[in-house]
């Protein structure tokens, strides 16, 4: 059972967390949890202030590399009924706006993730160089356990 187009959008819109699905260059996959937003057709997820391994991040390097991706939403619980994901196929491309606040197409991007996200008012929403991941949707799938499971979002 797929998820309807109202509970799609909804999750796109609200829903904290996905998984970011990149290849490395060795044909592995790579996958890391990360926050996003939509504005207009693409999904954006920051390289943001949180504390990271330091040094260019995998999922930069491997979107530079090959720009296909997933991000994968998802929701468990013990109630099997309720069970669902939803998963976005894409085409990636690493933003590195120069000035992000005055940047026409990045400004929006970046009122909606502090909208979104308050923690952004303790955590710099962009750290070190400006970097930011563009997700052109190109096939969207969904599974759902019943309809009441999207009770769960």
């Amino acid at each position: 059972m797929k998820l309807t187009p109202q509970a799609i959008e909804h999750l796109l819109d609200h829903w904290p967390v996905a998984r970011l699905g990149t290849l490395a260059e060795d044909g592995r996959p790579h996958q890391i949890p990360v926050v996003f937003v939509r504005c207009g057709e693409a999904l954006w997820t920051p390289i943001d202030g949180k504390p990271k391994a330091g040094g260019l991040l995998a999922r930069t390097r491997n979107v530079r590399r090959d720009p296909k991706v997933s991000l994968l939403l998802d929701h468990y619980e013990d109630d099997w009924k309720r069970l669902w994901w939803l998963r976005v196929d894409g085409s990636a491309e690493v933003h590195n706006p120069a000035d992000p606040e005055a940047d026409p197409e990045i400004a929006p991007v970046l009122a909606a993730l502090r909208h979104k996200y308050p923690q952004y008012r303790d955590v710099p929403l962009l750290s070190g160089r400006p970097t930011l991941i563009r997700v052109q949707t190109l096939d969207v799938q969904s599974w759902c356990a019943a309809p009441e499971a999207f009770a769960a979002a």
